[in-house]
């Protein structure tokens, strides 16, 4: 009978975790978790008599506080969280004093019409007004469209 409180309790413990980091609003697993406590309470106040069914109790309280205060703190999550950085940044509005009119640059993406392209050692968003232009294809800049070059291919 020990043996088999003791699965229970176990279980339920495993599916009330699952319901707090699984499978958050399924309630699939707090279902099951509470049918297996609650059997377990049952099964000790049954078995046992009252002082065992309300030790048991006790048990199930105890540890369901501890797993709640341990999953749902906040530092709890931050070794498995995703950390990134976001480093890029938003191009300058006033393109027109970094690249001039006539410059030559080559294209890093397919122009079509929008991708990217370098001029010297800078990257930036380009346009093509005529056609599709093909990655490694020489362009010249023949003006600007907001914070992004208009180019021609060569």
């Amino acid at each position: 009978m020990t043996l088999w409180i003791t699965l229970l309790i176990l279980l339920g413990l495993l599916l009330f975790v699952a319901e707090l980091v699984l499978l958050p609003g399924i309630t699939l697993a707090a279902v099951g978790a509470f049918v297996c406590l609650v059997s377990a309470a049952t099964w000790a106040f049954a078995g046992g008599g009252v002082v065992t069914g309300f030790i048991v109790i006790g048990i199930i309280v105890l540890c369901l506080s501890i797993l709640t205060l341990l999953f749902l703190r906040p530092k709890t999550w931050n070794r498995v969280a995703l950390k990134t950085n976001i480093e890029s940044q938003v191009q300058p509005v006033e393109i027109e004093k970094q690249v001039e009119v006539g410059v030559q640059g080559y294209t890093l993406t397919r122009l079509a019409p929008m991708g990217k392209v370098q001029i010297g050692d800078t990257i930036f968003e380009a346009k093509s007004l005529d056609s599709y232009v093909d990655p490694r294809r020489e362009v010249i800049v023949i003006g600007y469209d907001n914070a992004s070059l208009v180019v021609r291919p060569l």
